[in-house]
């Protein structure tokens, strides 16, 4: 038994220019990130000593394991000079779940 909507999403045109306009997007930011790192961005009421403690931070993924645990990776500690016992700020976004619901 076959379903007419077995196919992709979305046709593979259309799904390359969304990944190239998400790419640009994300350039976009960054490049304005850049801007206001250095002070350049000109933009009134941001208060630069602020954002210079954004530059104080780590991306990474990490598996939740028991308890809701996670774990900050050895280089991520190393560069923000993280030890035991220090407390710290997360934002959780979850990419990619592996189960069946």
């Amino acid at each position: 038994m076959s379903d007419e909507n077995d196919g992709p999403m979305w046709p593979p045109a259309m799904f390359k220019a969304f990944q190239e306009t998400s790419q640009e997007a994300v350039e976009s930011q960054a490049e304005l990130f850049r801007q206001l790192m250095s002070g350049s961005g000109g933009m009134p009421g941001v208060d630069m000593n602020q954002l210079g403690a954004m530059s104080q931070t780590a991306t990474f993924k990490t598996r939740v394991q028991s308890g809701g645990r996670i774990s900050i990776p050895d280089a991520e500690r190393e560069a923000l000079d993280i030890e035991e016992g220090d407390i710290v700020q997360t934002v959780v976004i979850p990419v990619k779940r592996n189960r069946s619901d």
